[in-house]
């Protein structure tokens, strides 16, 4: 990284091996068989030692969603023209869309952040952290400079970092923008070497012919540019997208606070992978929200070596899936704080 995002990004701390060890010992004397709440029981002592807390607290959560247009929209690689990305953000701004459902449903605190939707947009409720009208065409030119790279990066650990400071306890990271899946697409292929007719999907929808010319443009921008996978910056400058770059920014930023990520779908994960390749200690602080329908996802969520909550066949993003699989984290830590153990209840454990 350049050195002022260094000095921006805080280290990332190991988890916390002594309040992993001091939650496990409590899971086992809860009044239930040994491990009989499976994946609730994990969950919860790996909340511990990402959090540092026995008991961790995961309420309220915070969702930031990251809008941006790309470049490479006009080649053809979505079912929706490119206006959308500035109503969409419009009608999140007004409460209407899936992400403000759900974030509300878990009362979670949110913002809306413009860093590059191709139309400024003006609305109560929507941040401008504007880095530029949307991303190049990768197809034609790299999306973005390195610096701007950069930026994108720094704007999503200044946005976390003010969520976290008016008090969530988990974030959620979500996007909204035009053209994104086939940016994630080109960054997950570069990143890992994964084969674009294998990773490429449908996107919002593309018939067949839409979905073999996406696939295309990802080869093609990457032959093009050939991005280092030793330099992730030079990834995302090259066949990024600017959200992309703010949500690998706003998860380096609550790592760094051993503050849990609960992820979302194929973009947010690809976020996710960027920020890991930048510092491998984000890991540890990643929860997988759910698999959704983009067969990339699946490839990323295996090389993130992450096993989803859910499996809903969701593919809106926005940060939806993970606060629809919020819940389940809660309960984790409400199994922690609120069961009895064997002892207070006076139950033989044996």
């Amino acid at each position: 990284m350049m050195a002022s995002l260094e000095k921006q990004h805080r280290t990332i701390e190991p988890v916390d091996h002594e309040a992993r060890e001091q939650a496990r010992q409590h899971v086992d004397q809860l009044t239930k068989p040994l491990g009989s709440l499976g994946r609730l029981e994990e969950l919860a002592i790996e909340l511990a030692g990402m959090t540092g807390e026995a008991f961790p607290v995961v309420t309220p959560p915070g969702v930031l969603v990251f809008a941006a247009d790309h470049g490479v929209a006009v080649e053809g690689v979505s079912a929706y023209p490119q206006e959308v990305t500035a109503q969409m953000v419009l009608n999140m701004a007004h409460g209407g869309a899936g992400i403000n459902v759900f974030a509300h449903q878990i009362g979670a605190l949110q913002k809306i952040v413009d860093v590059g939707v191709l139309s400024p947009v003006e609305a109560p409720g929507v941040y401008s952290k504007r880095i530029r009208a949307a991303s190049g065409n990768m197809l034609r030119e790299p999306a973005m400079s390195t610096e701007e790279a950069e930026r994108s990066l720094a704007v999503g650990i200044d946005m976390a970092e003010a969520i976290i400071g008016e008090g969530a306890k988990v974030l959620i990271v979500g996007e909204v923008g035009i053209g994104n899946t086939t940016a994630s697409s080109a960054v997950l292929a570069a990143l890992t070497g994964a084969d674009p007719q294998e990773i490429v999907g449908r996107g919002t929808g593309l018939d067949d012919a839409g979905w073999q010319r996406k696939k295309a443009v990802v080869r093609e921008a990457l032959a093009l540019h050939k991005p280092d996978a030793d330099r992730p910056l030079d990834v995302l400058a090259k066949v990024g997208g600017l959200e992309i770059g703010a949500m690998a920014g706003a998860i380096l930023s609550a790592a760094s606070r051993r503050v849990p990520v609960l992820l979302d779908g194929f973009i947010a994960t690809v976020a996710a992978l960027l920020a890991v390749k930048i510092d491998a200690g984000v890991s540890d602080y990643l929860i997988a929200g759910h698999r959704s329908q983009e067969p990339g996802h699946v490839f990323v969520l295996e090389a993130l070596g992450k096993e989803p909550l859910l499996d809903l066949h969701l593919r809106l993003g926005e940060g939806s899936g993970a606060a629809v699989a919020f819940p389940i984290v809660e309960a984790a830590t409400r199994m922690l704080k609120e069961m009895a153990t064997f002892a207070s209840a006076g139950v033989s454990d044996r």
